[in-house]
């Protein structure tokens, strides 16, 4: 049996880009379709070709999972690089930034935080969702300590997407709600 360099090298190099490739693979492209939120009712205009309608379900879903899990690979996946909110609260941050931070925020004082979709509607370049959110407050929100409240609010979100990936988000949450639960605003 001969010695072949050239052909171990290959095989070497080959093994490393293999690893390489892996390491740089995001974490959303190995999360199953089946892993994220399912809409619980969904209405898909007819005429939009097959490949769009999934491609904007599939961001809509990736965004929504990562409201239900704080995963933020899902929505680094599910947001354009360009990601404008066009309902931005005061002081969060433009882009991508800005739900990361939001995310976390409510995560402190809710962190068994999930949500539900329980409508879905695709027509056009938009994706109009309503969600439903629930946990307990166990965690901080600012200068009070939950007590393990239940809570349970709804938002609705309208995502434009393009190439595949949410470009603009108008969004409206009811925020009342969630503070009275949280204690925070009197009932």
């Amino acid at each position: 049996m001969s010695f072949r360099p050239a052909s171990s090298l290959r095989r070497a190099v080959s093994a490393a880009l293999g690893v390489v490739a892996l390491a740089l693979t995001p974490a959303f492209a190995a999360t199953p379709a089946s892993a994220l939120v399912q809409p619980q009712h969904l209405s898909v205009d007819p005429s939009l070709p097959k490949a769009q309608r999934d491609a904007q379900i599939l961001a809509a879903r990736r965004y929504d999972t990562f409201w239900s899990t704080g995963d933020e690979a899902l929505a680094r996946a599910a947001l354009a690089p360009d990601f404008t909110d066009r309902t931005l609260p005061a002081g969060r941050a433009q882009g991508i930034e800005g739900p990361l931070a939001a995310s976390r925020f409510v995560r402190a004082a809710v962190p068994d935080l999930q949500a539900e979709i329980e409508q879905m509607v695709v027509a056009g370049d938009r994706v109009v969702v309503h969600l439903r959110f629930h946990g307990h407050f166990t965690g901080q929100f600012k200068d009070v300590q939950g007590r393990g409240q239940n809570i349970d609010f709804i938002a609705t979100d309208i995502y434009r997407v393009a190439d595949g990936r949410i470009a603009e988000n108008w969004h409206l949450e009811d925020n009342l709600t969630f503070l009275q639960q949280l204690g925070v605003v009197a009932k």
